[in-house]
């Protein structure tokens, strides 16, 4: 646990030094030219290191649909996610081994995972995951995604009158199961929390919410949700309160400084206002943005009110992908199109800022990871100099975000242990991980389900296709 890096490359306030790094107990204890080594001696020489980044939401069982749900909006895009063979506990293990090692290899260091639930199999589908990322060594934010409504009621009833199926579990039940999940499973200084995670406002009651604002207050958890990331949930916020989403979660408590918030595409100045006020965070997920035809999120709004924000890739089938560092680029460059002034274009080393102390902000881990600072954990990424993707030699963090970095993590530590050397996960076999996920998997074509056509008729008429 003990080690300095020698002559490696890092990023001043607007520029870059040669220095040694120094780690001791798992956290920066040095930084600076020519330090005494502690430990093990490792070559930084043509490298660049970067506290590692938060991929900051995604539900790591999607993998299993990636590159198969055919283009539609994320309320079609679901009723299909929902209607392929049901998860099993082997799939749960392997699809996180597979976001972990992906993020990894992306530069992230963090994960927080949405997690799909197994109904009657809830608390093992959480141990699974947990055991996934331990054996990995990420830091892992296990958030499981919970809901009380069934999920016809995330579509807004329009002029029709919509009957909606009781959802099979009660609000007080999944209260229970999740305040179970923390006793048994929130380990923080062992890298792994729990989260409380409500789904969203499309299906969830103010009882859920209240019940997990309460167990984060209870047992000082942070809280994730998704947030108006459709047109149809913006609409369907002013069905159920007749105000926006953003109001009536601040009027019923769950906005704070612990509260990260996915997608929040369709916000108005007023929730914006209410998002800096609480100083809630925004996970930017803006490849499954695009990939659903949701829109393009107000980041650069954002930023100028003083919000805090993140990224995500997203699910593995929404976007279809973990590569952290590409969900970087394009939510970056993406909004150079939203705003004429160039000003406030997101630099590369704003991204870095994002990408790294914006995702430790979100789950109130700002003073304990996502910068080189002596005394926070030493959760790092070095990277190749010298790899093709990062060539000619001009700016590094201009190369590492605006161009095409492939296989330029050469190390990755977390909480002072190695878990990616010479750009290779040290802690599982990832030969044994693709052969798996190949044998537990087949090609095919799915055809449209008769509760896919249903929900599309009806989507297309609220929506006025």
């Amino acid at each position: 646990m003990n080690f300095t890096i020698r002559n490696v490359l890092i990023a001043t306030v607007d520029d870059y030094a040669t220095v040694d790094v120094q780690v001791v107990d798992g956290a920066i204890a040095a930084i600076a030219p020519s330090l005494e080594v502690v430990g093990t001696a490792i070559n930084g020489e043509n490298k660049l290191l970067l506290p590692g980044f938060f991929n900051a939401h995604t539900h790591s069982s999607e993998m299993w649909q990636r590159g198969a749900i055919p283009p539609f909006p994320l309320e079609l895009w679901l009723a299909e996610l929902y209607d392929f063979v049901p998860l099993d506990t082997e799939k749960v293990y392997l699809s996180a081994l597979g976001t972990a090692v992906e993020t990894l290899l992306t530069g992230g260091t963090s994960v927080v995972d949405h997690l799909v639930l197994i109904p009657g199999k809830e608390l093992e589908t959480i141990a699974t995951a947990v055991r996934a990322y331990r054996e990995v060594g990420i830091r892992a934010f296990v958030s499981p995604l919970i809901q009380d409504e069934s999920l016809s009621a995330g579509i807004p009833s329009g002029e029709t009158e919509q009957n909606h199926e009781p959802y099979f579990r009660s609000t007080q039940a999944t209260l229970d199961l999740i305040e179970e999940a923390v006793r048994q499973f929130h380990r923080p200084d062992e890298g792994v929390s729990i989260l409380v995670a409500p789904t969203g406002i499309q299906l969830c009651s103010d009882a859920l919410f209240e019940g997990c604002s309460e167990l984060s207050n209870k047992y000082n958890l942070c809280r994730h949700s998704h947030l108006l990331e459709t047109k149809a949930q913006e609409k369907l916020a002013q069905e159920k309160y007749g105000c926006s989403a953003v109001e009536h979660l601040k009027r019923i408590g769950y906005l704070s400084d612990r509260t990260s918030l996915a997608h929040c595409v369709h916000l108005t100045d007023t929730d914006i206002a209410i998002l800096a006020e609480t100083k809630s965070t925004v996970v930017h997920n803006p490849l499954s943005n695009l990939r659903l035809g949701s829109g393009i999120a107000p980041i650069l709004k954002y930023r100028q009110a003083g919000v805090n924000v993140s990224f995500g890739c997203d699910g593995a089938s929404s976007n279809d992908s973990q590569d952290l560092l590409e969900a970087i680029k394009i939510g970056s460059l993406l909004h150079n199109v939203t705003d004429l002034d160039y000003q406030h274009w997101i630099t590369p080393r704003q991204s870095v800022e994002m990408a790294s102390l914006g995702g430790a902000k979100g789950l109130n881990m700002a003073d304990k990871l996502g910068s080189l600072t002596v005394g926070k954990k030493a959760d790092l990424v070095m990277y190749d100099l010298t790899s093709l993707s990062l060539l000619p030699r001009t700016d590094p963090i201009g190369l590492l975000i605006l161009g095409r970095p492939t296989n330029v993590v050469h190390s990755v530590w977390v909480n002072g242990k190695q878990i990616v050397a010479d750009g290779k996960v040290t802690t599982i076999n990832v030969d044994d991980l693709r052969q798996q996920l190949f044998n537990h998997s087949q090609w095919h074509t799915k055809r449209k389900s008769e509760t896919v056509a249903e929900i599309e008729a009806h989507y297309r008429a609220v929506m006025g296709l």
